[in-house]
């Protein structure tokens, strides 16, 4: 027997307020429309804003080039980077030795120039091995670059040159692999595959696991390379980065020829 009151009837919209003729998605409008079901307009859009108000108080030459450096900062940067992911002392069976892998690059987000060295020597023999490549890389997708250029062996003897292709890519959960294919002057074709992985113990150690593979289509007597699989590697580095740019490391590594 208990009546509800009638609930007020909504007070008009003023005609000062800014929001007055807004409709919300799903809502309806003071005609019983949706915003789905309101007229399209057919006024032309407002002209577009060519002047700026701070050039009428800096002055618009030094306006222009201000927002040209923030352009250029912004989407055209040019920034470059050298890492050195290994260089290392090694001790073994034949002896000691030592070895490096070092890479940079210099340009923007989509197009770089891309360098990339490696090689080893024993304490004896002297270098061994010793490899130079320069690439033009080009980002493909968000986490892959492919690269093609030169490579030039300095070691072993005789010299060669190679025409090269390869990727550059980091896949799901930080695994990163590089590969690539290289064409010599004398039609022999070479292959490698490398992959690592960071496993961070701690926010500075840093466990980190590494297989490489080279490959060989046709036997190369000259400089002592069968066809097949060339050489395997694994390795197993853990090191503490005391800055981000500086990290001491021990590790094992396991390599067949």
């Amino acid at each position: 027997g208990h009546t509800m009151p009638a609930s007020p009837a909504a007070p008009p919209v003023a005609a000062t307020d800014p929001h007055a003729g807004h409709v919300m998605p799903g809502a309806t409008s003071q005609t019983g429309m949706s915003a789905a079901q309101q007229p399209v307009g057919a006024a032309p859009p407002p002209p577009v804003i060519t002047d700026a108000a701070a050039d009428r108080i800096f002055g618009a030459a030094d306006m222009t080039r201000a927002r040209d450096i923030l352009r250029e900062e912004h989407g055209n940067t040019r920034i470059s980077k050298v890492q050195t992911s290994i260089l290392e002392a090694t001790s073994g069976r034949g002896g000691g030795g030592y070895r490096w892998d070092v890479e940079g690059w210099y340009g923007g987000d989509i197009n770089r120039f891309a360098f990339k060295t490696e090689g080893e020597g024993g304490g004896g023999e002297g270098l061994e091995l010793a490899e130079v490549q320069a690439l033009y890389s080009r980002a493909v997708a968000r986490y892959t670059d492919v690269q093609v250029g030169v490579r030039y062996d300095l070691e072993p003897r005789p010299r060669r040159a190679y025409a090269t292709v390869g990727f550059d890519t980091l896949f799901p959960y930080w695994f990163e692999a590089e590969g690539a294919l290289f064409l010599s002057e004398k039609g022999d074709l070479l292959g490698r595959l490398e992959g690592t992985y960071d496993l961070r113990l701690t926010q500075r150690l840093i466990l980190q696991p590494q297989a490489e593979l080279g490959f060989a289509a046709r036997d190369v007597p000259e400089i002592d390379r069968g066809s097949g699989v060339t050489h395997a590697e694994l390795g197993l580095r853990l090191r503490y980065e005391i800055r981000r740019e500086f990290a001491p490391y021990v590790g094992i590594t396991w390599a067949k020829t």
